[in-house]
């Protein structure tokens, strides 16, 4: 069962390190690092002018590394490696050296020499900036699929008095995947929750038509990365609307030949406006926690945070960054 003190004590346990490269001009990354640092939920790095964080929070820096890509001894380690990674794609050595003073590319190459488990950014800066970097330096674990992502949604209310959590994907990268690309999508995501919950993943193919009330391009694509996901043998429904994935009494009326029952687990959005906009949505309208997006294939963890993330939403994708090593 999913809970944000389960996914806190599991990152405990692994002890890994996260860097943080906002941490120069952030202050909720530095209290979010500094609570990771005291509570020892992590190891923690974070990217900046050393001089000018212990002016600013030298309180609070105490057990905490703090490297500098400017003045940093890593860093032809570091530039050789990013080099190697794209020399197929014509970088020049000025070129990676202007590049790698950006301290998310800093960030995800230390990642990627192993100093730092994981990474954690975009409480400043825009979803882009963080995943690019990611996937030019660490690239896709299964390298035949997309990378992807998801939204953890939890709350009070009876569509999680059963299911504790709901995962949504893809909420923040894949602007308008093919019917292909949407299989991997639920596939990858019905694995995340599957990893987190110790459950079996329900996934719902979201649409807004449900069992053919409805007709379109968007709806066909729909239904063929259903029957896609249908034979790698996961529990999944589609094409469905929101209300029939969630509430029994509409998904009784609407699919009742279906064993579907208004308890998806796992929602997927057809393309990144309906994900984007419902995730912010649930969020603001429904008081419901939403975090992320979590990233899913990438060879080692690199997250993002919304720029409207808090603290605490900080602290527990930090954790489940840790979970994901």
């Amino acid at each position: 069962m999913f809970s944000e003190k389960k996914i806190i004590k599991l990152a405990k346990l692994k002890q890994k390190t996260i860097v943080f490269p906002e941490a120069g001009y952030s202050d909720r990354i530095v209290e979010a690092g500094y609570l990771l640092n005291k509570k020892r939920i992590a190891k923690v790095i974070f990217l900046g002018d050393e001089s000018s964080l212990v002016l600013r929070y030298k309180d609070k820096l105490k057990g905490i590394t703090i490297i500098n890509p400017k003045t940093s001894t890593l860093f032809d380690e570091l530039l050789n490696i990013f080099l190697e990674k794209r020399k197929n794609k014509g970088l020049d050595k000025k070129q990676a050296e202007k590049l790698l003073l950006n301290p998310l590319y800093f960030g995800t190459l230390l990642v990627e020499a192993g100093y730092a488990d994981g990474m954690v950014a975009g409480a400043e800066e825009p979803s882009a900036n963080v995943i690019r970097p990611a996937l030019q330096i660490l690239k896709s674990k299964n390298e035949k699929e997309i990378v992807s992502s998801f939204m953890m949604f939890y709350g009070k209310g009876k569509v999680f008095k059963k299911r504790n959590v709901i995962l949504g994907s893809d909420c923040g990268l894949n602007v308008n995947p093919s019917a292909e690309e949407l299989s991997q999508i639920a596939i990858q995501t019905a694995k995340s929750y599957e990893l987190f919950t110790d459950k079996k993943a329900k996934i719902a193919m979201l649409s807004y038509s449900t069992n053919g009330s409805s007709t379109g391009d968007s709806v066909d694509k729909v239904k063929t990365a259903t029957a896609l996901v249908k034979r790698k043998k996961f529990d999944v429904y589609g094409e469905v609307q929101l209300d029939s994935a969630i509430s029994k009494r509409v998904s009784d009326i609407k699919c009742p030949s279906w064993s579907l029952d208004g308890e998806a687990n796992v929602l997927v959005f057809p393309d990144l406006n309906s994900g984007n906009i419902t995730y912010k949505a649930i969020q603001y309208f429904g008081k419901i926690k939403a975090i992320g997006p979590i990233m899913q294939n990438l060879k080692k963890p690199v997250n993002d945070l919304s720029r409207g993330c808090s603290v605490r939403d900080i602290i527990l994708v930090s954790a489940i960054t840790a979970l994901q090593v």
